[in-house]
């Protein structure tokens, strides 16, 4: 029974942390065209998922994240919009680039494990998105500017912001909260 009811407390505790994280990414500055908005921490929520339940379920909640964050953003269309594009978009910009805030697992035993989860998590995020912008929308890169470039310029915008403040987020949530609460469970 005890097994039974640890699954149930995973699988409460990351829908209620997965719903926790889309509504935060309603609190928004959005001011790039074509996507990208820096939110109210709404990454630290399924970055706790992992850091709690570890890898298998911080990979689910993920995932499942960033298909509703496809479902919220509309999901544009990348310029030469074949259904290799929008495959390749919907993995690297949603399914890829929140699955890899699982890696949160990796961290569980550090002393402040979750703001150098939540450092380098964020950080292969702003990878898949460099990659797509490099890959799928280097039509919409700047007059005079080359892909690569214009790719870590504009994903720059919203993710160096996002990396510091959910960063720091997880310093103050580690310092300050009791213990109890932030331990993975076994």
């Amino acid at each position: 029974m005890a097994v039974r009811h640890q699954a149930i407390r995973r699988l409460t505790e990351s829908a209620i942390l997965v719903a926790l994280g889309f509504v935060l990414s309603y609190v928004r500055v959005k001011f790039l065209p074509y996507g990208g908005s820096i939110t109210c921490l709404s990454m630290l929520p399924i970055l706790l998922v992992g850091y709690r339940h570890g890898l298998s379920w911080g990979l689910g909640a993920g995932v499942v994240y960033g298909l509703l964050q496809a479902l919220q953003e509309g999901s544009l269309a990348p310029p030469s919009s074949g259904l290799a594009e929008y495959f390749g978009m919907m993995a690297l910009d949603y399914v890829l680039a929140f699955g890899v805030l699982s890696l949160s697992a990796l961290f569980r035993e550090k002393k402040n494990g979750l703001v150098y989860a939540s450092l380098l998590c964020l950080s292969l995020r702003y990878v898949c998105h460099i990659l797509s912008g490099v890959i799928l929308w280097g039509s919409y890169a700047w007059e005079g500017w080359a892909v690569f470039p214009y790719s870590v310029a504009y994903n720059g915008t919203y993710m160096i912001p996002e990396i510091i403040l959910t960063s720091a987020a997880a310093f103050l949530l580690t310092r300050y909260v009791p213990k109890r609460y932030m331990a993975p469970l076994k």
